[in-house]
């Protein structure tokens, strides 16, 4: 886990120094699990964990300020130059009866450690002061291999947490490794066991998936080892994800639509099932009212573009080119129509000459001050006021304030 800005040292030379200082204790101390495999894949870590054979109450007296977060469990964070490293004993789980946490756990050994992780290759270990990597369970064959294989027997691994199911889909999708053959047997086999996870728990699986890794073959792995069918009810998946495989080539969408363009991606490259799916998505992936009104306003926007654009007006095409979300709606269109989709891009460039979206001639301020009445029927007018500037129909304030007396005068504000 990374701390404050401005530290003296890097967050690897920090975590190293933590390493270090148990070594000196007389501990057995590495670096364990996702920071050592995305190390030996090229990546830099985002953080660092430590495992070691010391006791949580020896941890807590070699280091200043250590704060726990699950001692039960071994596991403690520490302080080190301005960054804070998670610190875990080296543990044996017991049985998972709620699927989710080991019923207890036991203080035990590297290789017992190892034994209890998900996949091969997040079961590494790397001493950084010997310049050495411990593999107990076959990981870095796997790396090289580009395989994502489950420790030990794979049903285990997934009854002990049913969530591990989509992470090893995410691993795979993220990294474009294969899953191995009796590990996506036993997904598949266990699909159903996927409806005992919180939703918040999917919910929280999907989003890592959408913003760090291949979306395209994520979906096709959900959907080909049924757990799709699990999230969204008995929907069979589509042979073809055009939109879902189209948002990993083009430019990504800004961070804080790239999930919901990604739902909207999966929702409609299942047709009409899609559809279906719509309402339901946000209660199974526990979506936030933001991300909820985020994913409608691309597959509203999307969808008026498809029905409304050919025929549409300036005003009306302006409207949707200049809204929040249509690059994301154009690109969701020019994965399956690349030459519709270039000339909407075009007809969108003719519209920018004249602005896309000025700024309004008049406000509400505007009206009352001419004499029309406050009420409901103000925002009808001032949007018929502000399509005819769209259209190029108004130069100034005074040719809106005219139009607005007589949208007035004939009972427009009224409907």
């Amino acid at each position: 886990m990374s701390g404050a800005a401005g530290n003296q040292l890097s967050l690897r030379d920090a975590a190293i120094d933590v390493v270090r200082r148990l070594q000196e204790a007389g501990h057995t101390a590495y670096f364990a699990g996702g920071c050592v495999r995305d190390r030996l894949l090229g990546h830099e870590p985002e953080d660092y964990d430590v495992a070691t054979d010391a006791l949580p109450d020896a941890i807590k007296r070699s280091f200043k300020g250590t704060r726990r977060v699950g001692e039960s469990f071994g596991v403690m964070l520490v302080r080190s130059h301005g960054h804070v490293i998670e610190v875990a004993t080296f543990r044996a789980d017991g049985t998972y009866s709620d699927h989710r946490h080991p019923d207890e756990v036991i203080f035990s050994n590297e290789h017992d450690d190892a034994a209890r992780r998900d996949f091969t290759i997040n079961g590494l270990y790397e001493d950084p002061i010997a310049g050495l990597i411990i593999d107990h369970v076959g990981g870095q064959a796997d790396l090289e291999a580009g395989v994502i294989r489950a420790i030990g027997t794979p049903d285990a691994r997934f009854e002990e947490d049913h969530l591990r199911m989509l992470r090893a889909i995410r691993f795979a999708a993220r990294f474009q490794f294969e899953i191995e053959t009796d590990t996506a047997v036993a997904i598949s086999s266990r699909a159903g066991n996927l409806q005992g996870v919180s939703a918040e728990r999917i919910g929280q699986e999907f989003r890592r998936m959408a913003t760090n890794g291949l979306w395209g073959p994520a979906m096709r792995l959900a959907s080909e080892l049924q757990l799709a069918g699990v999230i969204l009810g008995e929907v069979a998946g589509p042979s073809d994800w055009p939109r879902c495989d189209h948002l990993d080539s083009c430019d990504p969408p800004p961070s804080s639509t790239r999930f919901e363009a990604a739902m909207a991606a999966w929702l409609l490259d299942q047709g009409e099932a899609g559809e279906d799916c719509r309402e339901l998505i946000g209660d199974r992936l526990v979506l936030s009212n933001q991300e909820r009104a985020r994913l409608d306003a691309i597959l509203s926007v999307h969808e008026r573009v498809g029905a409304e654009w050919e025929e549409a007006g300036v005003a009306t095409c302006k409207r949707l080119a200049s809204s929040a979300v249509f690059g994301v709606c154009l690109e969701l269109i020019r994965a399956v129509d690349g030459q519709w989709a270039a000339s909407i891009e075009s007809r969108v460039e003719d519209l920018s000459v004249s602005g896309l979206s000025p700024d309004p001639l008049l406000g509400g301020a505007d009206l009352l001050e001419a004499g029309i009445e406050a009420g409901p029927g103000l925002g009808r007018i001032l949007d018929a006021v502000y399509d005819a500037q769209l259209e190029g129909e108004l130069e100034d304030r005074e040719s809106a304030i005219e139009l607005a007396l007589d949208l007035a005068s004939r009972g427009f504000a009224g409907g």
